[in-house]
């Protein structure tokens, strides 16, 4: 028996070893090919240039089209998920009948299961058809249809989170709030919601997250056409579809063309590493308040 136990030990560490070591061989080739970018573009200029063709005759190496792009489909996808996930959420916890929450939430779950791929053809097919039939001056490509179906894919993300920290919190508040004459819709809001914040907090980072290092959808649906702009009815790229279009393209190998994918991921790294981070402080500041 201690001999089985051992060897489970052992493949535990070994897979735990392996983990780490993937993880540091990606940062090590994202570091080492940056560097080697940033030797011939300054990191100034890369992060103050407000265009961005490195393909083009006429090379701008600016990173900031690229990131308002990112930014903006992932907060019109927040903006999307956010209120429709919570509401979700909420309505398992406080208002359904347990038969149908049984039904909901693994439908919900399916959603998860859809390859990014056809969520992208769908904006492209359907959302952006529907958007062109009321507003006008929207382009075929754009950032609002890529956002809308980025949130309907991290809705499941939300609900799911958010509805298990809404349920982790203890049956003796709620319980406590209609004991004092409050109504659902008050004890959702004012005693459900603040209880579980952090998790519902950390749910919506790690959805951020998620937004941020989307590829497919904003590669089919948002454009290829780096431009610094708050407008979703034009086409824009972000750091994920820039990479995907070099990866996939004839530029050199060793060329500077080909070091911009590395600088783009190693900013597209610093980005979602931070906000994993965010979250886990979160998580931990809620933990050491409540214990």
């Amino acid at each position: 028996m201690r001999v089985k136990e051992k060897i489970i030990e052992g493949l535990l560490l070994l897979s735990a070893i392996i983990t780490v070591f993937i993880t540091v061989a990606i940062i090590w080739v994202l570091l080492s090919e940056s560097v080697s970018f940033f030797r011939e573009i300054s990191i100034v200029r890369f992060l103050t240039e407000k265009e961005w063709t490195p393909l083009f005759a006429e090379k701008k190496f600016g990173i900031l089209p690229l990131v308002s792009g990112t930014f903006l489909t992932t907060f019109i996808a927040i903006a999307v998920a956010l209120p429709v996930g919570l509401t979700v959420a909420i309505y398992l916890n406080i208002y359904s009948p347990g038969k149908l929450k049984l039904i909901i939430k693994p439908v919900l779950e399916l959603l998860a299961t859809i390859p990014t791929v056809v969520y992208g053809f769908f904006a492209l097919t359907v959302v952006t058809p529907f958007l062109q039939s009321f507003i006008p001056g929207l382009a075929g490509f754009n950032a609002l249809s890529a956002g809308i179906v980025m949130g309907i894919m991290i809705v499941p993300m939300i609900s799911s989170l958010s509805e298990d920290a809404i349920g982790s919190v203890p049956l003796s508040l709620r319980d406590a709030a209609f004991g004092m004459g409050s109504t659902r819709f008050q004890t959702a809001f004012k005693v459900m919601v603040p209880a579980a914040s952090s998790g519902i907090v950390v749910s919506v980072i790690l959805a951020v997250s998620r937004a941020v290092g989307e590829t497919m959808i904003v590669a089919i649906a948002a454009g290829q056409q780096p431009r610094l702009t708050l407008n979703p009815l034009v086409p824009i790229e972000t750091i994920t579809t820039y990479i995907v279009q070099v990866s996939l393209g004839d530029v050199p190998h060793g060329s500077i063309e080909y070091k911009t994918i590395f600088a783009a991921g190693i900013t597209l790294f610093i980005f979602t590493f931070a906000l994993n981070n965010i979250s886990f402080w979160v998580r931990k500041k809620y933990q050491e308040k409540y214990d």
